[in-house]
């Protein structure tokens, strides 16, 4: 437990981001499972966010409609980046409010600020606009979740020095990484006094399958240990902590992660180890490191499935496998819209929190085509 904002918040928070699917719609009645399981295991904190398409709706049947109010803390966010005027972007507040019924939020964000978008923001006046729902009362604290760099961050943290946390990338592979610089933003945070929401603990599942060298170093040291387990605790471990958001998509990845996290221990001197060990081998990894946000395919002309061709590519990058990847990457391609489609227009690489070059990676990919 950490206690913020006067209450104690549980360290595993749930991210609504990438709820399980019934064929294309989300499966509620599962859904109503995971929450059940997470309120009955004592977890509180719950993510959603204006663009995560069906979540709001879920929510409201799975969590609002069937619990107290105060029983639960609600997180959601405004995004400028989709906005095409300020109007539209303050109209999102009330259209998340209406969708997921929640009557107030507990937690309000400026969704994914990063370099090439945080001018908007300002110039929406959307820095005010949170700070009048909070004195209306109809969000509790306001804050703002990052994927840009160090310097960007101290000068958004300077400027808006009332803002009460931020949400950050922080994980053991992105935490000396050039791009996403996971070390230096959080160490930017903790020196303006903030509290961290942790987003991305296992990089958007891809630490839940890591390297087979840093999947043997963690078996070999806690046989019954998941490695999703190790990248939250990692996360967890962290000063300043208020939760650790973890994308679940089904009751199995939810029972995995209340296993380690209802009775949750920091990690320890010889864990700390491993996973500095860990890092070491990732070094060395020529893995994609894409977290399937989907940003990407919003405005793709060509409807590329780029997260799930970067997935298929990986299985050759990480592991070896060849045949695999190629077999992966023309399942997910049976209707054309392959790498090789790409026109580069860029529209994705705008959109990338994880600043990939994504054209580039795309003219790798065309390896895997048959």
């Amino acid at each position: 437990m950490s206690e913020y904002f006067g209450k104690e918040t549980p360290k595993l928070g749930f991210g609504l981001m990438r709820l399980p699917k019934k064929g294309l719609k989300t499966d509620i009645e599962q859904t109503k499972k995971m929450v059940d399981m997470f309120m009955q295991a004592g977890f509180t904190y719950y993510d959603t966010a204006f663009i995560y398409l069906g979540s709001e709706a879920a929510i409201k049947k799975a969590l609002v409609d069937r619990y107290p109010r105060e029983s639960y803390t609600l997180a959601n966010k405004v995004n400028a980046a989709i906005a095409p005027t300020e109007k539209f972007a303050k109209n999102e507040f009330m259209t998340s409010l209406e969708k997921t019924g929640a009557g107030y939020f507990d937690y309000y964000l400026l969704h994914a600020i990063m370099n090439n978008n945080y001018e908007k923001y300002d110039k929406f006046h959307l820095w005010d606009f949170a700070r009048e729902l909070k004195e209306e009362g109809k969000i509790k604290h306001y804050g703002f979740s990052f994927h840009g760099g160090p310097k960007l961050l101290d000068k958004l943290l300077t400027e808006h020095s009332d803002v009460e946390f931020v949400q950050l990338q922080l994980n053991y592979a992105d935490w000396e990484d050039k791009k996403i610089t996971s070390r230096e933003n959080y160490e930017v945070a903790r020196k303006h006094g903030k509290s961290i929401v942790v987003m991305e603990p296992v990089k958007g599942g891809a630490l839940a399958k890591p390297d087979k060298k840093i999947e043997k170093l963690f078996r070999d040291y806690a046989p019954d240990m998941s490695p999703a387990s190790w990248a939250i605790r990692f996360a967890a471990s962290l000063d300043g902590i208020i939760t650790v958001l973890s994308g679940m998509s089904n009751t199995e990845q939810m029972a995995d992660n209340l296993s380690y996290m209802k009775d949750f221990k920091p990690l320890n001197v010889e864990e700390q180890k491993i996973i500095q060990e860990a890092q070491r081998i990732l070094g060395q990894s020529s893995t994609i490191p894409c977290t399937a946000c989907h940003y990407c395919t919003e405005g793709c002309p060509k409807q590329i499935p780029i997260p799930e061709i970067f997935s298929a590519m990986n299985l050759k990058l990480g592991n070896g496998q060849i045949d695999e990847a190629k077999k992966a990457y023309a399942a997910i391609t049976t209707e054309g819209h392959r790498a090789s489609d790409c026109i580069e227009c860029a529209q994705c690489e705008n959109a990338c929190p994880q600043h990939l070059s994504i054209i580039s990676l795309l003219k790798d990919c065309k390896e895997i085509e048959e």
